[in-house]
């Protein structure tokens, strides 16, 4: 299997400079962060993303991730940083796992790592609905 060069160059670059490339965490008590995190028992890859979004607008400002996986993972990570970063939250749900494989060039035998970037995302997205609906009943 071979991977493409936007694979191996992202990976390469993650490896080189992580913090350029949304490699960490916002605090989890912000309660302005949403946070997503998807796994496939069967390969070992977990991905957690976090977006850091504006209450008023629902734009995503910022975006960190942790994954632990191949290089497939770590390419489909980096992506989905690119993608969401000035977006809303609206416009995040459209994103596809095929948007990610795509972009990537991915293998068909890796494209469960832009699948699992796909449910990071709406997993993220879940998080911060609730988060708004908390607030909501509160004020």
């Amino acid at each position: 299997m071979a991977y493409s060069d936007k694979v191996v160059n992202r990976f390469k670059d993650v490896l080189n400079d992580p913090k350029a490339h949304g490699v960490g965490r916002f605090d989890p008590n912000d309660p302005n962060v949403a946070t997503g995190m998807t796994g496939a028992p069967s390969c070992g890859d977990v991905m957690k993303l976090d977006l850091k979004i504006n209450p008023e607008t629902d734009v995503i400002e910022d975006v960190k991730f942790k994954t632990y996986g191949c290089g497939s993972a770590i390419a489909s990570s980096t992506m989905f940083v690119e993608m969401l970063k000035g977006i809303t939250t609206e416009e995040a749900q459209l994103i596809r796992d095929k948007d990610i494989a795509n972009a990537l060039e991915l293998p068909p035998i890796k494209i469960h790592c832009s699948v699992l970037a796909e449910e990071s995302i709406k997993e993220a997205i879940e998080n911060w609905d609730e988060k708004k609906a908390t607030r909501q009943l509160n004020s």
